[in-house]
């Protein structure tokens, strides 16, 4: 293990010692519901996350950590093996205007998540406008990647898994791809920057987009809409091309515990100095993403089903490259404290034609997942999970992972 490793694993365990070291003093010493103050008009919440692992890839002995990348986000961290902090505070100003803000802390490194305005025009009628770094109008998980409300600790591949494409470099024919096959972790191409560095999801779940968005509903209709800066893979603080991203979702609510959506999005994805080294307008670089989802809950039992497609225009490469991520998951409580859950998850691709081949552009992932939680209280839950990928591509090619998460909210 190396040190870099066994540091991480020393602030887990201290950590963990503390937050458990204060459970028999209960809820006189760590909070179990949000903090109201000012008359209710203000209120703070959060959440503490401590996630470790041991993974082991194909031909390799022992714990290695993710020398596969399987689970890395485009913040250079793995989601298996993460210490994070989230803060979210809400003001209500008066009966129209609210103000919100997410802070979070992943690792070592301080991000504000969210910053945004909440305003009610009418007060009779379920209709809002937001402004700011605002939550994400597209897909299911989006609203489900909370660790609260993720079954299991691992994110589906569509939401997290860095395919080889960048906002700031281009491949300039196919075998510009084909050679950074599995390599979305450090990939680099030659035009643009040259210099290696992470890729992008079809869905960047970690991050949110700044602009505006409106959200309304009508008994078990519900409906949202969004123009923002940057774009479904890769959201910005501020823009970095002349386009905009517009996106949206509308969702059905026909029974009790059923929820059918569809979401969709287009923005472009490239740099307006890469798309310049490309001889092209940033604007002919576009992502067109659709999404359908679907969620039924009753009794004890959870499951949901999503699928993502992303299209990529690029003018150096013919046709445009295509992925597709599906996955299923449920849970099930088998008593009111100890819980059960599984996903199986896969994320394709189309193929295109090199000068000697025909590949697809990026190498297809496979992933499953199955694990368990035990609920310390209603608001601690000590979780584990074993995680098996596989991709036709890349360095390492099959890695399993063993994982263990404790996890406080209020």
């Amino acid at each position: 293990m190396s040190l870099r490793s066994t540091r991480f694993l020393r602030v887990w365990t201290i950590a963990a010692i503390v937050v458990c070291g204060a459970c028999p003093l209960g809820a006189q010493v760590l909070p179990s519901e949000p903090v109201v103050f000012a008359d209710g008009r203000a209120v703070i919440s959060g959440d503490v996350s401590l996630t470790t692992s041991c993974s082991h890839a194909a031909g390799e002995s022992g714990c290695t950590g993710d020398t596969g990348f399987f689970n890395y986000s485009d913040y250079e961290h793995s989601t298996l093996r993460m210490a994070r902090f989230g803060v979210t505070t809400s003001l209500r100003i008066n009966s129209h205007i609210s103000a919100l803000a997410d802070l979070r802390i992943e690792n070592t490194t301080p991000r504000p998540y969210g910053v945004y305005v909440r305003i009610h025009p009418f007060t009779d009628r379920d209709f809002d406008i937001q402004a700011g770094r605002i939550p994400w109008t597209f897909g299911a998980f989006s609203r489900h990647g909370y660790s609260t409300d993720n079954p299991l600790i691992g994110y589906p591949l569509a939401y997290q898994y860095l395919t080889s494409l960048r906002p700031d470099a281009v491949p300039s024919s196919p075998e510009d791809l084909f050679r950074m096959r599995g390599r979305g972790w450090l990939s680099s191409f030659p035009i643009g920057d040259s210099t290696p560095d992470s890729g992008m999801p079809l869905a960047d779940v970690f991050r949110w987009d700044s602009g505006f968005q409106a959200h309304g509903s009508v008994r078990w209709f519900e409906g949202a809409g969004s123009v923002t800066t940057g774009s479904l893979a890769h959201p910005l603080f501020l823009d970095d091309n002349d386009g905009k991203h517009v996106a949206g979702r509308v969702a059905a609510r026909p029974l009790p515990g059923l929820v059918l959506g569809v979401s969709a999005s287009r923005a472009p994805y490239v740099t307006s100095v890469a798309a310049a080294a490309a001889h092209a307008d940033a604007r002919d670089f576009i992502q067109r993403v659709a999404g359908a989802d679907v969620e039924y809950s009753r009794d004890h039992y959870l499951v949901r089903f999503e699928t993502v497609w992303s299209a990529y225009d690029l003018p150096t490469i013919r046709p445009r490259l295509e992925a597709r991520g599906t996955y299923l998951e449920g849970r099930y409580k088998l008593t009111p404290r100890v819980s059960v859950a599984a996903r199986a998850d896969h994320l394709g691709f189309n193929t295109i034609t090199g000068s000697i081949r025909t590949l697809t552009w990026e190498a297809p992932v496979s992933r499953w997942e199955v694990g368990a939680s035990y609920a310390v209280f209603r608001n601690m839950q000590l979780r584990t999970t074993f995680q098996h990928n596989s991709r036709d591509g890349g360095r390492v090619r099959e890695q399993t992972a063993l994982a263990g998460q404790l996890l406080y909210w209020f």
